[in-house]
């Protein structure tokens, strides 16, 4: 099955609309489907809830979805690049659900295993578990957390196949292939597009089977969110 679509417009054709729920993939500016969040931002959506460990920064990334004002609400780890994020935040334009790394990248895989909640230790005891059910276990308390789902999942491979296989580099697989298995429309933008057979199965990182669309975008913008260089 050829799952290759033209366009990063052409792959989200027909799956986008208003007030959807979207998790995107990557790690900071690491690993994140670029061409796909600017066809999102294309779009034109509105009151998008944007599941990600990171909101980009700005002008870049969820950056862009933040500056046309389209997302309402980030589900998030850290956020602390985006000056833009924290002046929609500050004046209550955007919502946050904050959530820490671990907790947030269990949610997500747990949520793509069809697991709807389960227990950890971190948080309790701060304001992450307000409103939480709390149990106890071997004489340690814990929290409980809901697992996460989205509608739509974007992600960004460094090889895939025509067929929606992955593989991810470095950096780039800490959050990609939990997003990839959070929802029932897993959209891939890959740097490296193969034909069926040609990677080894052995190094797959997510089956085709996760992914309904690919688009092949070979020639990727890699930022770097704080480049230090030596004095002279």
């Amino acid at each position: 099955m050829n799952k290759v679509y033209p366009s990063a417009a052409a792959a989200l054709e027909g799956v986008v609309k208003d007030g959807i729920t979207v998790a995107v993939g990557g790690f900071g500016l690491c690993g994140i489907p670029e061409a796909l969040i600017a066809a999102l931002r294309d779009t034109g959506a509105k009151n998008l809830t944007a599941i990600s460990n990171n909101a980009g920064v700005d002008g870049f990334g969820l950056g862009i979805l933040l500056n046309t004002r389209q997302i309402k609400k980030m589900i998030s780890s850290y956020v602390g690049e985006n000056k833009e994020f924290e002046r929609q935040f500050l004046a209550k334009e955007l919502e946050l659900e904050f959530t820490p790394q671990g907790t947030l990248a269990e949610k997500l895989r747990a949520g793509g295993a069809g697991i709807p909640a389960f227990f950890t230790k971190t948080g309790y005891g701060t304001i992450v578990a307000d409103g939480k059910e709390v149990k106890e276990f071997d004489g340690q308390k814990y929290i409980m957390e809901r697992s996460l789902t989205a509608d739509l999942s974007l992600v960004k491979a460094w090889k895939g196949d025509k067929a929606g296989n992955l593989i991810y580099r470095m950096t780039a697989r800490n959050f990609n292939p939990m997003v990839a298995t959070a929802s029932k429309m897993t959209v891939a933008e890959v740097e490296e597009l193969y034909e069926v057979g040609q990677l080894d199965p052995n190094e797959i990182h997510t089956p085709g089977i996760f992914v309904k669309r690919v688009v092949h975008n070979g020639t990727p913008e890699k930022r770097i969110e704080q480049r230090t260089i030596r004095k002279a």
